[in-house]
């Protein structure tokens, strides 16, 4: 069979170029003065359980943003891993006092937005109803209704996510190199999986919240259109019967950086691309000399699409589509970050790059360090007109035991810092010698270019174990390019019944950021497509090609296709595994795991074929793209019209799986009028 749904992400490019605007990236506005600077303080009293009240007023408009949070250490859940999250989750499932429907039509016949986290919960609403909202958010905090049946339903949902997640190198990378920098089995380095979230009883979220959910530093910021005096009764009567827990925190486990720094990989054999990150651990702290100079020369580093990273990963090479860094003072795990997601094939450029701008960021220009002046400046600025800013600012001068004049001089503070401090500052917080470089992607592909960077390189797998170098799988001799063609073949029905098909249609259905989407695919010998794609019946896409010239139709537009599409489309056969056998450009290559299965590689110019080795169906295949390799998967094969096909057919397009359901395959029905 052709390569199904491989122009789903061509359709999505062609709407890209169609609403794509010109930018003029060189007109840079000149900063003005700094200006002064006047932020309210708030007025703060505590409760008999410990909760710290802060009220800030502000009277612009009529709104009240309201934020609980608890300040305390990460904690270990150990084989139970996840149930802080599920706890946190039942907040939102009504309380003793008011059922689940009738809590959430509360806050929406208020008009309130109102949610819950394992370290809290905020909301937003207007002042008149600001009374009614703290009620209930107290009354879900102070007496949730805990039920196994909703437990379980979380449960459900979050092993859902996880497997989802089992092959999305993204979420591999965030789990496995946080367990690298802090251990896997410790309160900063644990993840949940499948296995912890099925152990976790009511008896266990119940422990979790009486322990660890509870005023004991625990700290209400409101801000807006309120008044001090008439705050302490309403918190009081909300919040006062919230009971004490006097939790002892055990101390933070060590954690310290490597020190030489080392290659981490995970292999993801389905990854086409490889997700990126340096990282090092670093004592930085917010009232720190060095808060200011160290977030300069981070926004210089990695801090947008003008920081030195995008511009070379970005611009100057074309490894991506971006590339960033992060510097984060926070109390409990302060550290350092440069992450970017790179093609399998220039993943060692691209840490070679990585690595020579993070030791280059020790000298930073002029006109850079102003530039980093004057854009963050302005986005402080720009930041003080949310009232969730101003409730951040009276949190973190608490928590973090900042100076009282902090916020007010955070500019002047900006003003002061030189090139020298930048310096000193990177040579404490960005650390290019004792970092770990993270990688999750497809170590067959990315294995001998990071073996000759000069750094040790060491493979984990997805739960953070060591593990030896993948080591590719032989085909045995008796194996060809010939023979995995014609077991694929046979595999689908046979060569009578395949060369008896001269055109297929597909309908299938997906969903796009949570809207349902259908698509209709026709295809037919000599290259011809045409594809359609609708959402609420109304046609978004369409692209149709009669073997030699077509066009793309979008947004009321109609694009003739160029040469280089039109050369990419032209495919004569429906089955190109009738055609291996006479390739001068085809070779198998070895065997990996795709889609969980062994299989046979068969690589090209321009595509890659996987056919299972144990059923020869073909389980995927990776095609060249201008924007980069575009995986699809195959699985549910069944018989239509004695030819088996794909009823299930995954494709990632920038990081996300669109998952196409085929409803219906018809088999040579096609005309030439429908080419047209």
């Amino acid at each position: 069979m052709k390569k199904q749904f491989t122009y789903i992400a061509a359709a999505f490019l062609f709407a890209g170029m169609l609403s794509a605007q010109k930018i003029d990236l060189n007109a840079m506005p000149k900063p003005g003065p700094t200006p002064a600077i006047n932020i309210a303080k708030p007025k703060t009293f505590q409760l008999s359980n410990g909760l710290t009240v802060m009220v800030v007023e502000n009277n612009k408009l009529p709104r009240v943003n309201t934020t609980l949070s608890m300040d305390r250490p990460p904690y270990y859940e150990g084989n139970i891993a996840g149930v802080s999250q599920i706890m946190a989750e039942q907040l939102e499932n009504g309380t003793t006092n008011l059922s689940k429907d009738d809590f959430n039509k509360k806050i929406d016949f208020l008009g309130a937005s109102l949610n819950f986290s394992s370290n809290g919960a905020a909301s937003n609403s207007l002042s008149k109803y600001f009374p009614e909202v703290l009620n209930l958010m107290a009354d879900a905090i102070v007496n949730p209704k805990f039920s196994a049946e909703e437990i379980q339903n979380s449960k459900e949902r979050t092993i859902e996510g996880l497997k989802a997640d089992e092959k999305n190198a993204s979420s591999i990378a965030s789990r496995v190199s946080n367990a690298l920098m802090y251990g896997k089995n410790t309160s900063r380095g644990e993840f949940e999986t499948v296995e912890t979230i099925n152990k976790i009883q009511l008896a266990d979220v119940q422990n979790i919240y009486n322990k660890y959910y509870a005023p004991d530093n625990a700290y209400l910021v409101i801000v807006g259109d309120v008044k001090f005096d008439q705050i302490k009764p309403l918190v009081e009567k909300a919040f006062g019967s919230w009971k004490k827990s006097n939790t002892k925190f055990a101390a933070l486990e060590p954690a310290s950086n490597v020190a030489k720094t080392e290659i981490n990989v995970v292999d993801v054999p389905s990854a086409v691309q490889s997700v990126l990150s340096v990282s090092n651990l670093n004592n930085l702290k917010m009232k720190d000399p060095n808060y200011f100079p160290a977030t300069m020369a981070n926004y210089i580093l990695g801090g947008g699409g003008e920081a030195r990273l995008f511009m070379n990963l970005r611009e100057k090479n074309g490894f991506t589509y971006g590339a960033y860094s992060s510097m984060n003072a926070s109390k409990y795990s302060p550290d350092f970050s440069a992450e970017t997601s790179v093609r399998n094939e220039v993943t060692d450029k691209a840490v070679k790059e990585m690595m020579n701008e993070l030791n280059a960021i020790t000298t930073v220009k002029p006109e850079e360090l102003e530039n980093a002046k004057a854009k963050l400046k302005g986005s402080f600025i720009m930041s003080l007109e949310k009232p969730e800013t101003i409730a951040r600012f009276a949190l973190n001068q608490k928590v973090q035991d900042l100076p009282a004049d902090f916020y007010t001089n955070y500019l002047k503070s900006i003003d002061k810092v030189t090139a020298a401090d930048v310096s000193n500052a990177v040579k404490a917080t960005i650390l290019p010698n004792q970092s770990r470089i993270f990688i999750a992607g497809k170590a067959s592909d990315i294995a001998e270019g990071l073996d000759k960077l000069g750094y040790p390189v060491k493979y984990f797998d997805k739960e953070a174990n060591p593990v030896a170098k993948p080591a590719a799988q032989k085909v045995d001799a008796s194996v060809s390019l010939g023979s995995v063609a014609d077991k694929y073949i046979n595999a689908i029905g046979g060569l009578a019944a395949v060369q008896k098909v001269t055109s297929i249609m597909a309908d299938a259905t997906t969903k796009v950021q949570g809207m349902d989407m259908s698509m209709k695919l026709l295809q037919a010998k000599g290259g011809k497509m045409r594809m359609e794609m609708k959402m609420m019946g109304n046609t978004v896409q369409k692209i149709v090609f009669d073997g030699k010239d077509g066009y793309v139709e979008a947004q009321g537009q109609k694009i003739p296709l160029n040469d280089k599409q039109k050369a990419e489309m032209a495919e004569p056969e429906l089955f190109p595994e009738l055609t291996f056998a006479k390739s001068t450009e085809l070779k198998l290559s070895g065997i990996e795991k795709y889609n969980n299965e062994d299989s046979y590689v068969v690589k090209g110019p321009k595509s890659t074929y996987y056919y299972s080795v144990k059923t020869g169906l073909k389980t995927g295949e990776v095609k060249a793209g201008e924007g980069g390799s575009i995986p699809t998967s195959f699985a549910d094969y069944k018989d239509v019209s004695g030819v088996k096909l794909p009823f299930t057919i995954i494709q990632n397009m920038g990081g996300m799986d669109i998952n196409m359901s085929i409803q219906s395959y018809q088999l040579n029905q096609a005309k030439d009028s429908d080419f047209k």
